[in-house]
C-alpha cells in the first residue's frame, strides 16, 4: 500500500511526536536513554478522549494505564515511551505536566497516564536514573506534526533490534478512495529479536549478516540468542472506528512484528496500542452520544495498512540507527545498510 506524505505516524492529522534524548558519558555516568511523547490529538484529551484499545502479544513489559484504557475504550492522556526503570518518574511527570495545564485535575477530573517501556540497560546505566521530570516535559513540549525523527533518539536511544542497534521507527499507509482514503500511522520502539530471525521484505537477511554482533555481557533475561527485549507499537488512524474496532487494529499490528521476525518471545514484552482520532466524545455531561462507525466488513484494508506500517516502522528504526557505545564499553552495531540492500537486490526486492 502507498505511504502517506511523511511516511510517519504524524500523517494522521492531529498526531504529534516529541523526543528528548540523553546520550552522554561524563561525570554524571553513562546515559543512552530518553523519552518519546505521542499526543494522540489536539484539544482537551481529558474531556474529549479518543477511542483506544490494546493487545498483548507477550506480556513481559508494560504500558501503564492500559487496563483503564481497555475498560473504558479511550485514551485521555499523551502516550509516553521510555526505559523500563524510568516508568515511575515519567508517569509522575506526565501527571505533573497535565495538572499544570488543568486546575481541575486531581480534584474534579482524574488521569491515568499511558507510559510504555522497553529495557535499555545493555547500553544505558539504568541504576543512575538519568531520566528526570524536565526531560519528560521537554518531550511533551517539543512534540510536532512534522516528519518523525527515527533511530537513536528519545526512548529509542539505547534500544537493540535483532542484535543490531535499534531505536524509534515510524511509517504510514494511506487507503485508496474506495476504502475511504483513511490514514494509518505507526510508531515503534524496537528492542526485540534474535539475529537469525530477522526478515526484511520476506528476505531472511539475518541469516546472512552473522557478524557485527553485540559486544558485552548480554542481560540474562534476554535468553539464548537474544530473543528477549521488548517492542512497543503505537498505531493511529483517522478512520471512524469504535473502541472495539480499534482494539482489533492493535491486534493486527502484532502480525507486522511477525513479518519482521518476532516470535513473541517469552522474555520480550511486545505490546501494541491503537487509537482513532475520529469519534471523540465528551467524557461526561451527556446521557448518550452518537458516533459514526465503519462497517466491520470494510476494515480489512485498515488491517493491511497497520501490518505493513508496523513492519516498515521496525525496518526504518534499523536503517536509521547508528552504532552506539554504552556502559562498560558495551556496543550495539548498526545494520550494514549497503549489504542489506544488496541482499534485497539479489532476491528481486529492489
Amino acid at each position: 500500500m502507498s505511504p502517506g506524505p511523511k511516511n510517519s505516524i504524524t500523517d494522521v492529522k492531529g498526531v504529534r511526536v516529541g523526543h528528548c534524548t540523553l546520550s552522554f558519558d561524563d561525570e554524571r555516568g553513562v546515559a543512552q536513554t530518553g523519552v518519546t511523547a505521542i499526543w494522540p490529538a489536539d484539544g482537551d484529551l481529558v474531556r474529549e478522549p479518543v477511542p483506544a484499545g490494546s493487545f498483548v502479544l507477550n506480556g513481559f513489559g508494560e504500558i501503564t494505564g492500559r487496563t483503564a484504557a481497555d475498560e473504558w475504550g479511550i485514551a485521555s492522556t499523551p502516550i509516553v515511551l521510555t526505559a523500563t526503570m524510568s516508568v515511575g518518574i515519567v508517569y509522575h511527570a506526565v501527571q505533573r505536566y497535565l495538572c499544570r495545564q488543568d486546575s481541575e485535575l486531581g480534584r474534579l477530573e482524574l488521569v491515568i497516564p499511558l507510559v510504555g517501556e522497553c529495557d535499555d540497560s545493555f547500553l544505558n546505566d539504568s541504576r543512575a536514573f538519568h531520566v528526570k521530570e524536565e526531560h519528560v516535559f521537554a518531550a511533551l513540549d517539543n512534540a510536532t506534526d512534522t516528519l518523525v525523527e527515527e533511530g537513536c533518539v528519545g526512548a529509542g536511544t539505547g534500544m537493540q533490534c535483532f542484535e543490531f542497534k535499534g531505536g524509534i521507527g515510524s511509517a504510514s499507509r494511506e487507503l485508496g478512495k474506495a476504502d475511504g482514503g483513511f490514514m494509518v500511522g505507526v510508531l515503534a520502539q524496537t528492542n526485540l529479536g534474535a539475529r537469525p530471525l530477522l526478515v526484511i521484505d520476506g528476505v531472511p537477511v539475518g541469516r546472512a549478516l552473522t557478524d557485527l554482533m553485540p559486544e558485552g555481557k548480554m542481560p540474562d533475561y534476554w535468553g539464548e540468542g537474544a530473543n528477549g527485549g521488548s517492542c512497543i507499537v503505537i498505531a493511529a488512524t483517522d478512520a471512524p472506528l469504535s473502541n472495539h474496532q480499534v482494539a482489533k487494529l492493535a491486534k493486527r499490528a502484532g502480525l507486522g512484528l511477525a513479518r519482521i521476525g518476532s516470535i513473541g518471545a517469552n522474555c520480550s514484552g511486545e505490546l501494541t496500542f491503537a487509537f482513532s482520532t475520529a469519534n471523540r466524545v465528551r467524557a461526561a455531561g451527556t446521557l448518550s452520544h452518537a458516533i459514526e462507525v465503519m462497517n466491520d466488513r470494510r476494515t480489512d484494508a485498515i488491517y493491511q495498512a497497520v501490518i505493513e506500517a508496523t513492519e516498515e516502522a521496525v525496518v526504518n528504526a534499523l536503517f536509521r540507527a547508528q552504532t552506539t557505545v554504552g556502559r562498560d564499553g558495551n556496543i550495539l552495531h548498526a545494520l550494514p545498510v549497503d549489504r542489506t540492500l544488496e541482499l534485497l537486490r539479489e532476491n528481486g526486492r529492489l
